[in-house]
């Protein structure tokens, strides 16, 4: 029986399977991986970036059938499905217009006489490893600018996206990359740990769990292969003033349940003072009540199921507890197969198991603080620093309060505006790396100086 199947969360039907990779096939992979790294680190940038934005327009014409594929595979609806198609695709082509930039030499100045330059070259193999919330987006962030720079790509998918996975490669074949720059793989975790002890493997790339994250990262460290991390988050979304709080609840309420509420920088911990408060809980719960639940296929859906079964009940099992501890549910807490309330959590304590948790599905927890030093507190009393929102009238104040959080991303009045020009990662358990931007193409490069007289 293998893995790796579409189980579509909407029915619980298992719509395909696909077999587990062969001993020998994981073998084939990194041989072909090896051998196309030989070649397309010494075809020429441009060439690279012309193939590179291809694979963008192969996004942009199979759009239709790339969104079905992920709204059977984890639930996504159809509209964040074709949003997610069109990001990659801006992702990919942001990597090949700027492809000259990040290849080119960084002339330094030296304290001698002669000159010196910082190269960027490949350094060879990669593993991508990566998790089901985003096929597409995932995988281009981390691809695009390692394929432009000129390493070569092992893919593996989660198990539960077979067909997007599938997809992806067969994207990169028919833009016409030679075959082993792009392989996917329908790897067990055993066969990844065999990938990353390959001595011609030379780093590997993570998005998913902080389990997952330091499995991986024990098994780069052991082999001495550079690791990067996108793990988990817990945002906060501090409201310290505002002119329109109903848009700053739009903007609350649109983040948190982006993606079926399944996105790691989503917030998920809302810290409000508490002149704002009860308005705040009050418009933000009719807001989260309001959603419509059901078919991701539908167009009037905003709320689709969770992304399995399990995952729905790990959330519900997470909010039971927190009321049981003592927390308030103000709206939710209810389960239909993978299906899950929109829920609003309020009066949450530092004892409390939520307290500490990261809440991946539509749930929420509000707090009321007394200022913004109290905000701050509680906005950095976690273990994760992926990203987080601060919303206020006052410049002075969102630059200090901006500069005095823990995390790796701060988005002042605004919410959902990743963009591929704009670096993604965090700090303490949520990550190591940034991927995106020009930040992206520095992660697994070669800098090599080069010094003459």
């Amino acid at each position: 029986m293998s893995d790796y199947a579409v189980v579509n969360p909407a029915t619980g039907e298992t719509l395909a399977t696909y077999p587990t990779a062969t001993d020998a096939e994981i073998a084939q992979a990194l041989d072909a991986a090896a051998s196309a790294y030989a070649s397309w680190r010494e075809t020429p940038v441009a060439e690279r970036a012309a193939l590179i934005r291809r694979v963008a327009q192969l996004h942009r014409e199979r759009r239709d059938e790339l969104a079905a594929i992920i709204v059977r595979e984890m639930g996504k609806p159809l509209f964040a499905a074709y949003a997610e198609v069109d990001f990659a695709a801006d992702i990919t082509e942001f990597y090949a217009d700027n492809a000259e930039k990040i290849t080119a030499d960084q002339p330094l100045d030296i304290l001698a006489e002669g000159t010196a330059v910082i190269r960027k070259a490949p350094i060879g193999v990669l593993l991508g490893i990566m998790p089901w919330n985003f096929p597409y987006y995932q995988v281009a962030r981390f691809a695009a600018p390692n394929l432009v720079l000129g390493n070569t790509i092992i893919l593996k998918h989660a198990p539960q996206c077979p067909e997007s996975a599938a997809a992806i490669e067969k994207m990169y074949l028919d833009a016409g990359l030679p075959a082993g720059a792009y392989v996917n793989v329908y790897a067990t975790n055993e066969q990844a740990a065999v990938i990353i002890g390959d001595p011609r493997v030379q780093g590997v790339s993570v998005t998913g769990s902080e389990r997952a994250g330091a499995a991986v990262a024990e098994l780069a460290g052991r082999n001495l292969k550079k690791v990067a991390l996108e793990l988990g988050g817990s945002d906060p979304f501090i409201l310290l003033s505002t002119d329109d709080i109903d848009s700053a609840v739009a903007g609350a309420v649109d983040a948190r349940l982006d993606n079926n509420g399944q996105s790691c920088n989503a917030p998920k911990r809302f810290i409000v003072v508490d002149g704002l408060y009860d308005a705040f809980l009050e418009k933000f719960t009719a807001a989260m009540k309001s959603q419509v639940v059901g078919d991701p296929f539908a167009d009037d859906t905003t709320v689709g199921p969770l992304s399995s079964l399990p995952a729905a009940e790990r959330l519900a099992a997470q909010v039971d507890n927190a009321v049981a501890q003592g927390a308030t549910l103000v709206t939710g807490g209810t389960r239909d197969g993978a299906f899950y309330a929109p829920t609003v959590l309020t009066d949450v304590t530092p004892d409390m198991d939520v307290y500490r948790e990261e809440l991946f599905g539509p749930a929420s927890v509000v707090y009321r603080v007394a200022d913004e030093d109290a905000a701050v507190q509680l906005a950095n009393d976690t273990s994760f620093g992926l990203g987080s929102y601060v919303y206020t009238t006052d410049p002075a104040q969102a630059d200090r309060v901006a500069d005095k959080i823990d995390a790796g991303m701060v988005y002042v009045n605004v919410t959902l505006a990743d963009s591929p020009e704009l670096p993604f990662g965090g700090v303490k358990r949520s990550g190591t790396s940034r991927e995106m931007g020009l930040l992206a193409a520095d992660e697994f490069v070669n800098k090599k100086l080069i010094r003459a007289n």
